[in-house]
């Protein structure tokens, strides 16, 4: 990398940035390290301007979230800036070495102003954006808010204070409402094959209440993890910031490649798997592969975390048994949410645990949350106790199975086999595989204006490059809009070609 804006300033090759794949320390930090000292030491002049970090991350064979958190720190601690269309480049004025600006008299170096983990929470960016504002045609991973029932909610939370239970307006069980638990424990073990006591229930704030509490109470840096690879970023994100290693652990048409995961890190602490449609490949983890995680479990001594996602919405027939029921040593850790079958808004999920684990993650919970609405939790028992959640979910998955097939039918006419629908018979949505040497980005680019909102599986990496493809919401559309839709994103393609 040379500094072509500034007339006889020093240049700096980027070559010179190393990573030790063997260090503990996370790898957007080594690169933080190694950028913040080339600027302290004059190497890097003001002005410089840094490749993309798409460039770097090839250079480094990392992904480019680990790049682009690496930027992100060192923005926030004011030593580069970063500009749409300009790219970042090196602060006019860097901050000064802490050593010569902040040493107390006594020549000690003051505290920083974040612990470890809240500067990492801090520097990493969210790998996607949040979902705001009205729903976008092909907006993947959220139920269609229209089919909420929401007079009949509001019946129920009502109904919870026209009771005169003052009780739900004081400090609950921190495990969650005794209510909820029972509720929760039956509907698992009546539609999802889970073997648990409502004991063995934690209500938690949604599936990332739920992993942020695991991560906490079971993780320590340093630890390895194995991560799917394509994976859910947001826990990717979350666990990077725990400082812990993460095993990229590939995919394919079975689920995670146990046998690759046990050669990576055959004495990993915790493996994070969404068996049954995978994030976001949509492909189930095969009764074989399940088994073998399963057996190196319990010769590692490691956790599974089994996130039941979207488990209910199968299109094919009744749906898949969860992994937890195989489980006979107790190391699975069986989470699921309440934001794909009612409401993101809610924010209630739940984690299944085995009972050496119920009072230690009790305690936790009451530290880091101390309960979660209780009212909510109320009116969503009592909506599981009367069967409202099982009829919902009979509905919804009608609705969501007519959008799905036409989704794929307007597919297969329009693109025929230009491309490759991939994933099970599931979910929310589904995964285009494309054989096209067309930039996913430009595709993402080019559709926006016309009202699209797509994902791309490179969002998903892990770590390194996966197999380009496009995920498409079917949930929030009418199959005329599906169509339609369709259309556009052939129109887009064909237009950059």
């Amino acid at each position: 990398m040379t500094n072509r804006e500034r007339p006889g300033s020093a240049s700096f090759d980027l070559a010179s940035l190393t990573i030790d794949a063997a260090s503990p320390e996370p790898r957007y930090r080594q690169i933080v390290a190694q950028l913040r000292a080339a600027i302290d030491a004059g190497t890097l002049v003001p002005g410089t301007r840094l490749p993309p970090t798409r460039a770097l991350a090839a250079s480094l064979d990392i992904s480019r979230i680990t790049a682009v958190a690496a930027y992100e720190q060192l923005i926030a601690e004011g030593y580069l800036v970063g500009q749409v269309g300009a790219g970042t480049r090196v602060a006019d004025v860097p901050p000064r070495p802490l050593a010569s600006s902040r040493a107390r008299p006594d020549g000690s170096e003051p505290p920083p102003p974040l612990a470890p983990f809240g500067a990492a929470l801090a520097a990493t960016p969210l790998a996607l954006p949040l979902d705001h504002g009205p729903p976008r045609l092909f907006r993947p991973n959220v139920p269609d808010l229209r089919l909420f029932p929401g007079r009949l909610w509001a019946r129920l939370l009502a109904r919870q204070l026209r009771d005169g239970d003052l009780g739900l307006l004081g400090y609950g069980d921190p495990a969650g409402l005794p209510a909820l638990r029972a509720a929760v424990a039956q509907y698992l073990t009546t539609f999802r094959g889970v073997r648990c006591t409502p004991e063995q229930v934690l209500i938690t704030g949604g599936s990332q209440g739920a992993i942020a509490l695991l991560a906490q109470a079971l993780l320590a840096p340093g630890d390895t993890v194995w991560m799917e690879h394509p994976g859910y970023p947001d826990t990717t994100a979350l666990l990077r910031a725990s400082e812990v290693q993460l095993a990229a652990v590939p995919v394919d048409d079975d689920g995670l490649q146990v046998e690759v995961g046990e050669a990576l890190a055959p004495y990993a602490r915790l493996a994070y798997v969404t068996p049954g449609h995978q994030m976001p490949t949509g492909v189930p983890l095969s009764q074989k592969r399940g088994r073998a995680l399963l057996t190196w479990a319990e010769r590692a001594e490691a956790w599974v975390v089994e996130d039941d996602y979207d488990g209910e919405y199968r299109y094919d027939g009744p749906p898949r048994p969860a992994l937890q029921r195989l489980d006979q040593s107790g190391r699975v850790l069986y989470l699921g949410t309440f934001s794909k079958t009612l409401a993101p808004a809610l924010r209630l999920g739940y984690l299944v645990v085995p009972p050496s684990l119920i009072e230690p993650l009790t305690r936790a919970q009451t530290l880091l949350v101390r309960q979660l609405p209780t009212l909510e939790q109320a009116a969503l028992a009592a909506f599981i106790a009367e069967g409202h959640l099982a009829r919902h979910i009979r509905r919804t998955r009608e609705q969501y199975a007519r959008r799905r097939a036409a989704l794929v039918a307007a597919i297969n006419a329009v693109f025929g086999k230009r491309v490759t629908i991939g994933g099970s018979v599931g979910g929310l949505h589904l995964v285009v595989w494309l054989a096209t040497s067309v930039s996913l980005e430009r595709i993402v680019d080019a559709t926006r204006a016309a009202g699209i909102e797509l994902r791309t599986t490179a969002e998903y990496a892990t770590e390194g490059a996966v197999r380009p493809g496009l995920l498409l919401g079917f949930a929030l559309a009418e199959p005329d809009e599906l169509r339609g839709g369709v259309e556009k994103l052939r129109a887009a393609i064909d237009h950059l070609l």
